[in-house]
């Protein structure tokens, strides 16, 4: 990671900012129960769809979520978080849907250019399939605005057209805790309740909270490569290059996504309150430190999310 923090900071750091946090989190939660008829909350079982599982807890009672759980699975992800994912479902008695890119390819609807082509993009395919299958008016997903640039531009409801595109200059005015959530007939939005968080928010509250998470969010020895920067994972879908050396490293990741574009990063943080004294060194966004596939170019990410992309 970055700089050194001193653990004494931690006694001295204020996490009474969660509280508006999470108080804005439900009320958007509910409001989007009270507003849209067929709404679903997006949930891969990583860091920001656990906080957000945890504040629609706070806002309806445990086991009492008013939407289902909707996954879109590249087929190429972590066991360690599709394995929690279930889990945590269960627990809460919460009806979990996943739709799999893998049947969106059988189907003929999403076609690789070759066969180690990374899916992640092509989750766009399956979840506006999705979309159509259970015919959902709102999307609710654990996006922040400082994530990335293209997420920076949204709005909290975040309208899309009838084709589940994203406009960034049509967006809708949002003054004060006033949505406009009306729709024609085959549009939807998306809704991101913890826009306003921060990376080190996010951590304050898992810490707060004692919000379980998948193990690879903490530090373990995992093999890698050093590539463009980043420290690519050895997995038979990353394997290594021709004149790359693999070494054992201690990292943990700090987002989790398609096996085949995120990368860990070097850390010993095994609990929360490392992560938080490590994240108030970083410099660096978590999708840049961690994606290869935003390294494409400054708008891949925001064209991806014209095309349907969360």
């Amino acid at each position: 990671m970055n700089a050194r923090v001193e653990p004494e900071l931690l006694a001295h750091l204020s996490n009474r900012h969660l509280d508006a946090l999470e108080e804005e989190a439900i009320f958007v939660l509910r409001e989007v129960a009270a507003a849209f008829e067929r709404p679903a909350l997006l949930f891969s079982g990583g860091k920001d769809s656990l906080v957000l599982l945890k504040c629609a807890e706070k806002a309806f009672g445990a086991g009492r979520i008013p939407y289902p759980l909707l996954m879109i699975d590249t087929g190429h992800n972590f066991s360690e978080v599709t394995d929690f994912r279930d889990a945590r479902a269960r627990e809460l008695g919460a009806e979990l849907i996943v739709r799999s890119v893998e049947d969106s390819m059988r189907r003929g609807t999403v076609r690789l250019s070759h066969p180690g082509e990374s899916r992640n993009a092509h989750q766009s395919v399956t979840l506006l399939e999705a979309i159509e299958e259970f015919r959902f008016d709102a999307l609710i997903g654990g996006a922040r605005r400082d994530e990335e640039k293209a997420r920076a531009k949204e709005r909290i409801f975040s309208h899309r057209d009838g084709f589940g595109q994203w406009q960034p200059k049509d967006q809708r005015p949002e003054l004060w805790t006033l949505f406009n959530t009306r729709l024609q007939p085959g549009e939807h939005f998306r809704v991101f309740p913890i826009s306003n968080w921060t990376e080190l928010d996010v951590w304050q509250y898992i810490q707060r909270e004692d919000i379980a998470l998948p193990s690879i969010y903490y530090a373990h020895r995992r093999e890698v490569v050093e590539r463009r920067g980043l420290l690519v994972p050895v997995t038979p879908l990353t394997p290594p290059r021709e004149g790359e050396a693999v070494v054992t490293r201690t990292v943990r990741f700090r987002t989790v996504g398609d096996i085949t574009c995120t990368c860990p990063v070097a850390s010993v943080a095994a609990d929360a309150a490392a992560v938080v004294l490590e994240t108030l060194a970083v410099d660096v966004s978590e999708r840049g430190a961690t994606r290869m596939d935003d390294k494409t170019s400054d708008a891949s990410m925001e064209k991806r999310k014209k095309d349907g992309y969360f």
